[in-house]
C-alpha cells in the first residue's frame, strides 16, 4: 500500500485508485502527503523482517503530533490569513487537517499566538519521541558543571600544598604528619546511580514494571597524591605496616555496555509464557532483574495454578530459551513470584577490585570481611568470617574454587595487619598456595604434607584450649573481650585455610575429622576459624559430623545434584554455569543466594603479594614446626615399630593382595593355609603400613597403596 501510495504521487500510472488515492493525500496532507507513503512503507518493512505486533505507545503517538504540527508551522508560513481553508491552498501549503488547526488558532489567539503554541507542541512531541527530560538534562549539566569546578580547584590546591612542602618531606615528615597529609588527601564519591532500562512492549501480554541492572553503589576512589610520596600517604600504620592499596594494586577495569540486554529480556519474557500458556499454565512476568551473569524473571501464577507444575516444566522452559540450563527459585523468599533464572547470552565478569571499593566493603569494622561478588541484582556481596564462623568450599574442577580462595585471602590481606590476622594454610597440591610463603601474615610456611597438616590441625586445637584457659583467668569470654581489656597482649584471629580436604581424609581421616571437629564445635571466641575447599564432594570427605559443625557454604557448579546436597543439603548447583558461579548459604540463611564470583588474576595476587613481602619477614611460631615435628616423628616411629612383625610370608601376603585385589583374613587362610590369627596378624600388620585401609563392618578393606610405592618405601613384592 505505501509503494502504491508513494508512486501515484509520482504521477505514475496506476489506474483511477492510484489516482483517487493521490488527490485524497494531497488534499488531506498537502505537502506532506509524500512522507505519509514512506511511513507506511518502514512500519510493513519492520513488520516483515522482525515479525513484530505494532503497539500505539507515546512514542507513535509523539511522532503523529510532530508530524501533524510540523504541517501546520509549514502551512502557517505558507498560507496568508484568510486563505488556510481555500481549496487552492490546501495542496501547497499541509492539507486540510493542518489548514482547520491554522484556521482555529489564528480566531482564537492571533497569528503571533498561534505559531507559539505550534512550536511548543513540536517540541513536547520531540520530547516524547526521545524520551528526554528538559529538567533532567538542566540538572545533569548543572552537576557535570559544578563537578568539574570542584575538581579543578581541588586539583590546584593539592599542587600548590604539594610545591610547598615537598622540600622538606624527607627531613621533617614523622608518623603523626603522614596522617596528617592522608586526612587532607580528598575523596571523590562517584555514585552509580540505578540504571532503569525503558521496555518498549512488543506484546500487550508482557507488562515489566522494572528492570533493576544494579543497586545504589558508592564508589570511594581516593585523589591520588604526587607519586614521591604515594608511599608515605597510603595506609600506614601505627606500628609502620602500610595496608596495600586497592587502586594501586588492583586493575580497574572498563566494562562494555550490554546494550542488546533489554530486547533480550523482553524476548525471554515473552517466550516464558508463551511457553507456560501452552502447557496450560497461566502466569505472567511482572518484574525481571538483570545481573552479571543470569537473569532472574519473577514469575506470578494465576489463582489455582500449583507451583509444583511449573517448577516440572524446567527442561522445557530451557529448551524453547535456547539456554544451557535455567534454576528456578521457588518461590523467592519475601515474594508472592517464582524465580527462573536464566543465563545471559553475553556473560559480564566482575572484577575484585569493583567488590573492594564498594562502600559496604570499605565501611566494614571486621578485619576478615570478604569481597565474594555480585548477587543476581548486582549488588556487592560482603561475608564476615568471623560471623560464619566457619566456611565449607566445594565445587567440581575448573568451576571457580581457587580463584575464591584467592579472593578471600586477598580481601583480608587489603584490611587486616599482621599482628590482626594471622593464616595457617594447608596445599596438599603444593601448586595453589604456595605463591603465599613469605607474608608476614603466615605463622608457619605453607604446609604441603598431608601428615603435618594434621599435626596442624592438632596445634590449632591445643591454641584453642589456651586461649580459653586464658579467658577464664582473666574473666572473659571471647576474644574480643580479652584485647580490650590487654592492650598490650592482644590475640590475633587464626585462618586455617585447607585447600583440599580429600586428600587429608584419605591419609588421616580419623586425626583431621576428629581436629576439624573440635575446632568447629568451640574456636569462633577463641577467635580460630575454619575454611575447608573440596573438589570432591562426597560423602566420605564432606562427612555429616562436619557437616553438622560448618554451617556456612558454598558451592560452585557441580556434576549432579548428588553432589549439590551433599554440600548445600539441597540440590540448585548442578544447575550453575561454572566460572565463578556459585550459590552462598551463610548461616541463618534459609535459601542460599546465587553470587558471581569476583575474579582476581595471578598478576594481580603476585603485585599484592610482592608489596606486603617488602614489608617483613614473616614471624615463624616454632612452638608450630616443633609440635608438627614431633607429632609426625611419633607417628614415623610407631609406624616403624608396629612393622618390626617379620613374618616370613608377608611379602607373598602383600604380593597376593595386589593380585586379587582384596585384603581379608579368610583369603590369606585359604591361599596360605595358615590360621586365623596368623593371617589377622598379616592384615594387621598391611593395615599400620598403610598398605590397606581398616576394617569397615562387612565391606572389603581399601588397597591405598600401589605395588610402586610398596617397593620405594618397604622392600620389592
Amino acid at each position: 500500500m505505501g509503494i502504491i501510495a508513494f508512486i501515484s504521487l509520482l504521477g505514475f500510472s496506476t489506474g483511477p485508485i492510484g489516482q483517487s488515492f493521490a488527490k485524497i493525500q494531497r488534499y488531506c496532507f498537502g505537502i506532506g502527503a509524500y512522507l505519509l507513503p514512506l511511513m507506511v512503507m518502514m512500519i510493513g518493512i519492520r513488520y516483515i523482517i522482525k515479525r513484530l505486533e505494532i503497539v500505539y505507545s507515546l512514542k507513535f503517538f509523539g511522532i503523529i503530533t510532530f508530524y501533524l504540527s510540523a504541517l501546520a508551522i509549514y502551512h502557517h508560513f505558507k498560507i496568508t490569513p484568510g486563505a488556510e481553508i481555500m481549496p487552492e491552498s490546501l495542496t501547497d501549503g499541509g492539507g486540510i487537517i493542518s489548514g482547520f488547526i491554522v484556521f482555529f488558532l489564528r480566531k482564537i489567539i492571533g497569528v503571533d499566538g498561534a505559531i507559539i503554541v505550534l512550536f511548543t507542541i513540536l517540541i513536547c512531541a520531540l520530547l516524547l519521541i526521545t524520551n528526554w527530560s528538559l529538567a533532567l538534562g538542566l540538572l545533569k549539566t548543572k552537576k557535570i558543571i559544578k563537578t568539574e569546578f570542584e575538581n579543578t580547584k581541588e586539583a590546584l590546591s593539592d599542587k600548590y600544598q604539594y610545591f610547598n612542602n615537598s622540600f622538606d618531606v624527607e627531613a621533617n615528615t614523622n608518623k603523626s604528619e603522614i596522617y596528617n597529609q592522608e586526612n587532607d588527601i580528598i575523596e571523590k564519591k562517584i555514585n552509580d546511580k540505578k540504571l532503569k532500562f525503558p521496555i518498549i512492549m512488543e506484546n500487550d501480554s508482557v507488562e515489566i514494571k522494572e528492570i533493576k541492572q544494579s543497586k545504589k553503589e558508592k564508589i570511594k576512589e581516593a585523589v591520588k597524591p604526587p607519586t614521591e610520596i604515594i608511599e608515605l600517604l597510603d595506609n600506614v600504620a601505627n606500628d609502620g605496616y602500610i595496608l596495600p592499596s586497592i587502586f594501586n594494586i588492583l586493575n580497574k577495569v572498563e566494562k562494555p555496555k550490554n546494550t542488546k540486554l533489554t530486547k533480550e529480556i523482553v524476548d525471554n519474557a515473552k517466550l516464558l509464557e508463551e511457553t507456560l500458556e501452552s502447557f496450560n499454565v497461566k502466569a505472567k512476568v511482572v518484574n525481571a532483574t538483570a545481573g552479571p551473569a543470569v537473569t532472574r524473571y519473577e514469575l506470578e501464577p494465576a489463582a489455582g495454578v500449583k507451583v509444583s507444575k511449573i517448577v516440572n516444566l524446567a527442561d522445557d522452559l530451557a529448551l524453547k530459551l535456547a539456554a544451557p540450563g535455567i534454576r528456578i527459585e521457588a518461590p523467592i523468599p519475601g515474594k508472592a513470584a517464582i524465580g527462573i533464572e536464566v543465563p545471559n547470552k553475553n556473560l559480564v565478569g566482575v572484577q575484585l577490585r569493583e567488590v573492594l571499593e564498594s562502600e559496604n566493603f570499605q565501611q566494614a569494622s571486621s578485619k576478615l570481611s570478604v569481597g565474594l561478588g555480585k548477587d543476581i541484582a548486582g549488588q556487592v556481596v560482603i561475608a564476615d568470617l568471623a560471623k560464619m564462623p566457619h566456611l565449607l568450599v566445594a565445587g567440581a574442577t575448573g568451576s571457580g574454587k581457587s580463584v575464591c580462595i584467592n579472593t578471600l585471602i586477598t580481601s583480608i590481606l587489603f584490611k587486616a595487619k599482621p599482628d590482626e590476622v594471622k593464616f595457617i594454610l594447608i596445599d596438599p597440591k603444593m601448586v595453589e598456595l604456595s605463591n603465599y610463603n613469605g607474608i608476614p601474615h603466615l605463622m608457619i610456611p605453607v604446609v604441603t604434607d598431608s601428615r603435618k597438616a594434621a599435626a596442624a590441625l592438632n596445634w590449632a586445637v591445643h591454641e584453642m584450649e589456651k586461649r580459653y584457659a586464658l579467658f577464664a583467668a582473666n574473666g572473659v569470654r571471647d576474644m574480643e573481650r580479652f584485647n580490650k581489656n590487654n592492650n598490650d597482649n592482644k590475640m590475633p584471629s587464626i585462618v586455617i585455610i585447607i585447600d583440599e580436604l580429600a586428600d587429608l581424609m584419605m591419609v588421616a581421616p580419623g586425626d583431621v575429622e576428629d581436629a576439624i571437629c573440635r575446632l568447629a564445635q568451640k574456636a569462633r571466641a577463641a577467635g580460630l576459624h575454619l575454611v575447608l575447599a573440596t573438589q570432591r564432594p562426597s560423602v566420605d570427605v564432606i562427612t555429616g559430623i562436619i557437616k553438622a559443625n560448618v554451617p556456612s557454604r558454598i558451592s560452585f557448579s557441580v556434576s549432579s545434584q548428588i553432589d549439590s546436597r551433599t554440600i548445600l543439603d539441597m540440590g540448585g548447583a548442578e544447575k550453575l554455569l561454572g566460572k565463578g558461579d556459585m550459590l552462598y548459604n551463610p548461616v541463618g540463611f534459609s535459601k542460599p543466594l546465587r553470587v558471581q564470583g569476583a575474579f582476581i588474576s595471578d598478576s594481580e595476587v603476585e603485585l599484592l603479594l610482592d608489596f606486603i613481602k617488602k614489608q617483613g619477614e614473616p614471624e615463624i611460631n616454632e612452638e608450630i614446626i616443633s609440635f608438627t615435628e614431633e607429632t609426625t616423628s611419633s607417628e614415623n616411629s610407631s609406624n616403624s615399630e608396629s612393622t618390626e612383625f617379620t613374618d616370613e610370608l608377608l611379602q607373598a601376603a602383600i604380593n597376593m593382595v595386589f593380585e586379587t585385589g582384596q585384603a581379608s583374613v579368610s583369603m590369606l587362610q585359604r591361599k596360605f593355609r595358615i590360621g586365623y590369627t596368623r593371617a589377622g596378624r598379616l592384615v594387621d600388620t598391611m593395615e599400620n603400613m598403610k598398605i590397606v585401609g581398616p576394617n569397615i563392618g562387612s565391606k572389603p578393606r581399601e588397597i591405598l597403596m600401589t605395588r610402586e610405592q610398596v617397593n620405594t618405601m618397604y622392600f620389592d613384592v
